[in-house]
């Protein structure tokens, strides 16, 4: 049984995922963040990982999509899908960003700790947020900053396909 929700989560998931980056209308791609986050947080929560998913629902879910509606509202919808991608732009963000995450990927796997899964909970704390906040900062913290690098790529590379011309 775990394993048919574990995939139909995770094709929920994709299928998610992949509909935010082919659909042009951002409410659209906000509606399909929030099911891409929603479908995340019930794969933590078959990882009994209780905690991670209540803040996934919590602060990605609720308080960054509120954020992103924000800015959606203050954007011209009709102007930008008039506007044309440049496809040069977007081959040159996609090398990018599949450079750094193959690069990030190799760097990572370099540390002591890579190798090992992320037990949390089996001691006395019994799972608590201080408990994987200490683990995340120090036996996984090439790991944590890696996850980092990869998250400023990718705001780097929607910078750069956002970016109006000067016409």
């Amino acid at each position: 049984m775990e394993a048919v929700s574990f995939w139909i989560l995770a094709s929920g998931l994709l299928i998610s995922a992949t509909a935010l980056v082919a659909f042009r209308n951002p409410v659209t791609n906000a509606v399909c963040l929030v099911v891409a986050l929603v479908m995340q947080a019930a794969l933590f929560i078959t990882l009994e990982a209780f905690f991670l998913a209540a803040v996934q629902v919590i602060v990605y879910a609720g308080a960054v999509m509120v954020l992103f509606l924000f800015v959606i509202m203050l954007l011209d919808v009709k102007e930008e899908a008039r506007r044309k991608t440049s496809w040069a732009k977007v081959v040159a963000v996609v090398g990018v960003g599949g450079g750094a995450v193959f690069g990030a990927t190799k760097i990572a796997t370099l540390f002591p700790f890579a190798e090992k899964t992320l037990h949390w909970g089996e001691g006395k704390g019994g799972g608590s947020a201080a408990e994987l906040g200490k683990l995340l900062f120090t036996s996984y913290s090439p790991l944590f900053l890696a996850t980092g690098v990869l998250l400023l790529v990718a705001t780097v590379g929607v910078v750069v396909l956002c970016r109006r011309d000067p016409q």
